[in-house]
């Protein structure tokens, strides 16, 4: 974001430590009463002179506490999507602070909190672009975060595959190995076949992305939708096929599952989805 729509300076002044990971950054859009509803964000910032004064709050914010750089979207303007701007905040910034480690069922390899600001002052030169393109940038981040999580998914789910073909290997039941099992083949097959299909999909989304096609940001949410969806199946189904070694912790599979099962709200619900693809083939249809 900051590479697409800062200027010179900003580029200069933060993007060569972000690239070598000395910092690292969080995008704070979620709220407590906007989720899905991201135009009905709250957080506001006051004009004052060259700076901004915050206040509100960011909610489920990823390395929240542990980041250095926020990029926040925040309400400049009137109500809905044209009075949205977006500002980059250092986490030192006086009237900046955070909320408890969320406890979670997942995603625990990192934490997760509330953004909190009070009478924060942010100077106006760490706005990206204009007033009022803020919602812009987030949607056109959602695309490639979008991508993203269902990549996570995918590679999630890969990995639940494997570990549930070499278990079949070695374990045994009514004399035979469960690889030799034919309904147990046919789910394999069945289960490859899915993240194939997941994974060719995702790779159409994001060269359409690349391109800036113009059904990009549909076909973003449509990969999104089946590739969390069919990843969390199949690590769910690798379990399954764990029995009950599948819900220890020693063999890796359980967290697998907790850890995908958040990618289908992740990024805008999996309803969501639904519902931008069908606004769009209505649109289209009209």
């Amino acid at each position: 974001m900051i590479d697409a729509y800062g200027n010179d300076t900003q580029r200069r002044k933060w993007l060569p430590k972000l690239c070598t990971m000395e910092l690292l950054a969080s995008y704070c859009l979620t709220e407590p009463g906007s989720g899905s509803d991201a135009a009905a964000l709250r957080t506001r910032a006051v004009r004052d002179g060259d700076h901004y004064v915050l206040n509100g709050q960011k909610q489920f914010i990823s390395g929240a506490g542990s980041t250095d750089l926020y990029v926040v979207m925040v309400r400049t303007g009137g109500d809905g999507p044209g009075g949205i701007s977006t500002l980059v905040i250092p986490a030192d910034t006086p009237g900046v602070s955070f909320g408890a480690n969320e406890r979670k069922m997942g995603w625990n390899a990192q934490p997760t909190r509330a953004v909190i600001f009070e009478n924060a002052r942010v100077p106006v030169a760490n706005r990206l672009g204009d007033e009022g393109i803020g919602f812009k940038i987030a949607m056109a981040g959602l695309d490639g975060g979008r991508i993203n999580i269902a990549a996570c998914s995918l590679g999630g789910a890969q990995s639940a595959l494997d570990k549930a073909l070499a278990y079949m290997k070695d374990r045994k039941a009514f004399g035979k190995r469960l690889d030799e099992f034919q309904a147990l083949q046919f789910r394999v097959a069945d289960m490859a076949t899915e993240l194939e299909a997941a994974r060719t999909f995702l790779w159409r989304a994001a060269a359409a992305l690349d391109r800036k096609d113009a059904d990009a940001s549909q076909l973003c949410a449509m990969a999104k939708r089946f590739g969390t969806d069919v990843g969390f199946e199949v690590a769910n189904q690798a379990l399954q096929l764990h029995g009950g070694y599948g819900y220890l912790s020693e063999y890796g599979i359980e967290k697998i599952v907790r850890d995908l099962r958040v990618h289908q709200i992740l990024e805008g619900t999996n309803e969501v989805m639904r519902l931008i693809v069908s606004r769009k083939m209505i649109e289209g249809a009209r």
